[in-house]
């Protein structure tokens, strides 16, 4: 009996075991359907309270009743406490693994639930569905015009009889369009496309970088120019009197142009062995030498500060030069001049019937003998004597009296004035006393804006700033004698009389103010332009002036005309001291 109740347990245990592990394994798979399968609801799937614990049908249909008569037999043949309560741990185990298997299962339903809302409101936001419908509506659309298309191709070939020349037409039309269509494509008219060229920003570098890609541009021109120019001017007699020869003897046979065309080519040929590799210095025009620049190296700021500066100037002086040319031929057609213009429009008369009346070859005869004698002749003799030039070189007289619309329109400034000066003129002399003379009545009147020149710098009334600096220059005195900051800088303008020089401060609150300086032109031991700031570019914008009663030479500083104010200042102090004459009616 012993020995069966082993058997019977054995196969119980066996029975038991078999159905957890295949009711797990059947959970697991239905688990792994719900999350991969198609999109359903809550509804297709029974209520988790309402399910059983186990499932009935995954397993087969023999494990049920081998594990109730195992169970029974066990029962049946064994009473032992310890089987009993391994049997009750084990379907506890059981229970615990269904319930974690329905909360997985929980969780899946939840998670297909809440991607369906998203779902659900991603479709409403995006419209799907109406741009769906849209697109089929379209589709539609397109779908009836082809077909209405063909339509009425169809009928109105059937309408048309058939036309056999019209083919041939149709395939002497393909040839030639094969044969000649690129050629015809090329005359096809298109719209201009309007494209609009990126300005770029003002930078020093890069327009420094643009003059000398100027100049180097340039440099072929200007070096032909100036040979032509040294071989009109004979600098090498030899090569200018050889070239004389030549030329004169070839427009003599009518073989001028020829000659020109035959130095073109050569010069073009030497360019292209040039560009080869070939090392040929010879030229047709003889070379003038240029003094070569020394190449500049690790410059300072205020060195390169400086090449900006001189960048822009010389940018200004072509520009301005080029203006000039250009006003001078539009003054020169539009009878801005009518003495100029008119000689002009005479030799165009006088040319147009000599090309009426004589033949062409001899019109060309007479054209290259006039520029050999003209090249080689005329203009040597006008540049050697200036005098003659300016008496009888009729083109260099008409282009140097042509103007400029500066110069014009200064013109019409001064005959403005011209006009206004007869009136003031007799108002202003009707209010002058007897006895007293033209001179001594403006030197009265002229004041500045604080009162009375002569009452400023306690002067006779004779003296009165000169005509080149009626108004001032406003410039700022420097006394380095002077140790306090407000004594030793004072802004200003500066005056020049016939014997002073005077100098009134804007910080002076009277007429008369001691801050204003007074220098006779007799008292200047030393004058001299100055530069205040050695760091800055240039040559300063400062005087210095040296007296005896100053350790330290004045210095006036921050003048935008200093060049003008020295050459005035310097002028009449020599103008001074030639005449050694002393001041008349100082009143310091």
């Amino acid at each position: 009996p012993n020995v069966w109740t082993d058997v019977l347990f054995l196969v119980a245990v066996r029975h038991v075991k078999v159905k957890p592990r295949c009711a797990v394994l059947t959970m697991l798979k239905r688990l792994d359907k719900i999350r991969f399968r198609g999109p359903r609801t809550r509804d297709d799937f029974p209520d988790l309270a309402e399910s059983p614990p186990a499932s009935d049908n995954e397993c087969s249909d023999d494990v049920q009743p081998k594990l109730t008569s195992g169970l029974d037999l066990l029962w049946a043949g064994s009473g032992s406490p310890t089987m009993a309560a391994a049997i009750q741990e084990f379907q506890r185990s059981e229970s615990d693994r269904l319930n974690e298997v329905k909360g997985h299962l929980e969780i899946a339903l939840l998670e297909k639930h809440f991607l369906q809302e998203e779902l659900r409101k991603l479709r409403e936001e995006t419209n799907v569905d109406s741009l769906r419908q849209e697109l089929e509506r379209e589709r539609t659309k397109r779908l009836d015009l082809e077909q209405k298309m063909n339509e009425v191709l169809k009928s109105r070939l059937e309408d048309s009889p058939p036309q056999p020349p019209r083919k041939q037409h149709s395939r002497l039309q393909k040839w030639l369009y094969e044969r000649f269509g690129v050629y015809i494509e090329d005359f096809r008219f298109q719209p201009e496309e309007s494209t609009v060229e990126t300005e770029e920003p003002l930078s020093a570098k890069r327009l420094t970088e643009n003059m000398r890609r100027l100049k180097r541009g340039a440099r072929p021109v200007t070096n032909f120019l100036r040979n032509l120019s040294a071989l009109s001017n004979w600098h090498s007699v030899y090569t200018s009197a050889i070239a004389f020869i030549i030329y004169m003897n070839a427009a003599w046979h009518g073989w001028a142009i020829p000659m020109l065309l035959f130095l073109a080519i050569l010069r073009l040929s030497l360019n292209y062995l040039i560009a080869r590799g070939w090392r040929i210095q010879w030229s047709i025009v003889p070379e003038v030498s240029e003094p070569m620049e020394p190449p500049k190296e690790d410059l300072t700021v205020s060195e390169k500060f400086q090449l900006v500066l001189d960048v822009a100037q010389k940018a200004q002086n072509l520009f301005g030069k080029m203006s000039d040319v250009l006003e001078k031929i539009k003054n020169l057609f539009m009878w801005v001049q009518p003495e100029s213009t008119r000689k002009l429009y005479i030799c165009l008369w006088m040319a147009f019937i000599t090309s009426c009346v004589l033949p062409y070859k001899l019109m060309g005869f007479m054209m290259g003998l006039y520029a050999g004698i003209k090249f080689f002749i005329i203009d040597f003799l006008f540049k050697s004597c200036p005098k003659l030039r300016d008496k009888y070189d009729t083109p260099h007289i008409v282009w140097n009296s042509l103007p400029t619309d500066p110069q014009l329109k200064e013109r019409t400034n001064a005959t403005m004035s011209r006009r206004v000066q007869p009136v003031v003129s007799r108002g202003s002399l009707a209010t002058v006393p007897c006895g007293v003379s033209r001179e001594e009545e403006t030197g009265r009147s002229h004041s500045t804006k604080k009162g009375a020149f002569h009452e400023i710098f306690n002067l006779s009334e004779i003296e009165r700033p000169l005509a080149v600096c009626e108004n001032g220059w406003r410039c700022c005195l420097i006394n380095r004698d002077r140790k306090m900051p407000t004594d030793y800088i004072r802004n200003g303008v500066l005056y020049v009389t016939e014997n002073y020089l005077c100098f009134e401060s804007s910080s002076s609150r009277s007429s008369s103010s001691k801050k204003n300086k007074v220098i006779k032109l007799v008292d200047i031991t030393d004058i001299q332009k100055y530069k205040v700031l050695s760091v800055l570019p240039g040559s300063g914008m400062g005087i210095s002036i040296a007296t005896p009663s100053t350790q330290k030479p004045l210095v006036f500083g921050a003048m935008i005309h200093r060049d003008e104010a020295f050459e005035a200042i310097f002028t009449q102090y020599m103008k001074i001291m030639t005449t050694s004459k002393p001041p008349a009616s100082a009143e310091l």
